[in-house]
């Protein structure tokens, strides 16, 4: 799907009468919008072949036109007094040009594409734009990082649990190369202006220019510190095109950076030591979370030692002897032991996900967090997907779900937020959060009046071919999505302290469509349901 989204994408943007209909700039992907786009591009499609038999339709008698025309003036010329002997003959030439030839031209001229002109015209407000295809890139390019995938894997639509496969063309990694290149990514640039240089090399008959493709790569490569490498690109460039003007200067340039290079002193090379170590000692402070973060995505994370794992089971809960339950306790297992992380089995039909999903399907918008400054909702880089906020009141299924929560964690749902529902499609994620308010976000709840969120339920309203896994960076812990079911974890201590280890994030989809609900409990409401203790960390 990820592919096969970028290749439409690109479709939209090169072709002259061929577009796709996507949703807004604000919005990005997610696979309830993407359903319409491809029933929009059958659509299209339909209606372009209509275009094509009526264009067919008329060539057709245009050309049976010509024929018996070529015919008659064959034997015309050969004996063209003789010819025009003949009475009719002289009449049917009069006819013919004064009548038949200018209904012959009115035929020409006729234009057969309004149909499909009308129909594109009805869609034109959908259309993509730059900024939804380099959303589209960027979803690709988060993808390829997270899961570790070359770009070979990529090309080929080589991904785990795929139905559909697709794969990639030279032309379509050289975009996929450019628009990393103009957000300055060079280190993507290289990676697939190299896979689209390595395809052409490899006989793909494509209209990517090997020489605008090194012309990018070599200076990918350059902006990264790789001079000898930049050097031979720029030399092979000039193989193909011994005339390009800036391949020309950006090797003379070359050629002094080298020569200068050379004559650096040691005192310089010294410095450029301890800057490069500096650099990579900021690098360690910033990589450990998001390398074990990308590791528990691709299921390769801490693995819990027999002692611990004996310390997990799964049981019947009835919600502490709650009279909905007793006679009908819910399926219940434990995910992970610190923090306390439990899944609740079939704890959600199928008919109320339906009905969820068609509530929430209108209303769905550019998912957003709490500005920790401002204490309002705000949209961010690291959380992609969309939501829609679900009120009790709206449907007896919503408020018959609240009402399971509170059931079955004991906690008053009254001061707690709305149901969130969330889909994360191509490349959705969000990166690693708290749902609680640290100390220094006094203000992060502020309007809502209910404190801090104590704890959260997340439904999860789908299987998901490949990723989309809940993760726990701080302890190593992987929740995997499976539909009808639900994990639930306190946020704060008892004392209402901030549980740090439940610092989570939310795992790229790399195949398939994931949806979620969550319900963020508050702490008003809670003073006799779950008592403040005196130790800050109990």
């Amino acid at each position: 799907l990820s592919l096969y989204l970028l290749y439409i994408m690109k479709n939209a943007f090169n072709s002259r009468g061929f577009v796709f209909l996507l949703v807004s700039p604000n919005s990005f992907f997610f696979l309830g919008h993407m359903t319409d786009l491809i029933n929009t591009e059958k659509d299209l499609v339909v209606s372009l072949k209509d275009y094509i038999k009526a264009e067919e339709s008329k060539l057709e008698q245009i050309k049976k036109w010509a024929e018996k025309l070529d015919q008659l003036t064959a034997t015309a010329t050969k004996d063209p007094e003789g010819f025009l002997g003949h009475p009719v003959n002289a009449f049917k030439l009069m006819k013919r040009l004064n009548t038949e030839w200018g209904e012959l031209e009115s035929l020409v001229l006729k234009d057969m594409s309004d149909g499909f002109i009308s129909n594109m015209t009805i869609q034109r407000q959908f259309f993509p734009n730059d900024e939804d295809q380099t959303g589209a890139a960027k979803a690709l390019l988060r993808l390829q990082d997270t899961y570790n995938l070359d770009t070979d894997t990529l090309s080929r639509g080589n991904l785990p649990g795929v139905k559909h496969k697709s794969f990639l063309t030279a032309e379509d990694c050289f975009e996929l190369g450019k628009i990393a290149y103009t957000e300055a990514d060079y280190y993507h640039t290289e990676l697939w202006m190299e896979q689209a240089l390595k395809q052409l090399d490899e006989g793909e008959v494509s209209s990517a220019d090997k020489v605008y493709i090194l012309d990018y790569l070599s200076y990918a490569v350059y902006q990264q510190g790789d001079l000898g490498k930049a050097m031979a690109l720029t030399r092979r460039l000039l193989e193909l095109d011994p005339e390009h003007q800036r391949a020309n200067g950006n090797m003379k340039y070359f050629e002094y950076i080298m020569a200068k290079e050379k004559e650096a002193n040691k005192s310089s090379t010294d410095s450029e030591e301890q800057q490069e170590k500096e650099t990579e000692v900021k690098k360690k402070d910033y990589l450990p979370e998001r390398r074990k973060y990308e590791m528990l995505c691709r299921g390769e994370g801490l693995k819990m030692t027999p002692r611990r794992q004996k310390r997990l089971f799964c049981r019947y809960y009835d919600g502490n002897r709650n009279p909905r339950y007793i006679l009908g306790p819910v399926k219940q297992e434990d995910e992970w032991d610190k923090p306390r992380i439990v899944r609740f089995l079939d704890i959600i039909s199928d008919e109320e996900i339906e009905t969820v999903k068609e509530l929430a399907k209108p209303r769905l918008s550019r998912a957003t967090v709490h500005d920790p400054e401002t204490g309002k909702l705000t949209t961010a880089h690291y959380r992609v997907s969309k939501s829609a906020w679900l009120s009790g009141y709206e449907s007896p299924v919503v408020s018959r779900i609240n009402t399971r929560i509170q059931d079955l964690t004991g906690l008053d749902v009254s001061t707690a937020e709305e149901l969130q529902v969330a889909n994360y499609g191509v490349g959705g994620q969000y990166e690693p959060h708290f749902d609680f308010a640290r100390k220094d976000e006094p203000d992060a709840f502020k309007e809502l009046g209910t404190g801090n969120r104590i704890a959260t339920w997340l439904f999860y309203m789908s299987d998901v071919s490949a990723g989309g896994a809940t993760v726990f960076p701080e302890v190593g812990a992987s929740v995997w999505p499976r539909k009808g079911t639900a994990v639930f974890w306190y946020n704060l201590f008892p004392s209402g302290e901030g549980d740090y280890s439940t610092r989570h994030a939310a795992c790229p989809v790399l195949v398939g469509n994931k949806w979620v609900s969550n319900k963020w409990l508050h702490e008003r409401g809670q003073e006799f349901r779950r008592p403040c203790t005196l130790s800050e960390l109990e």
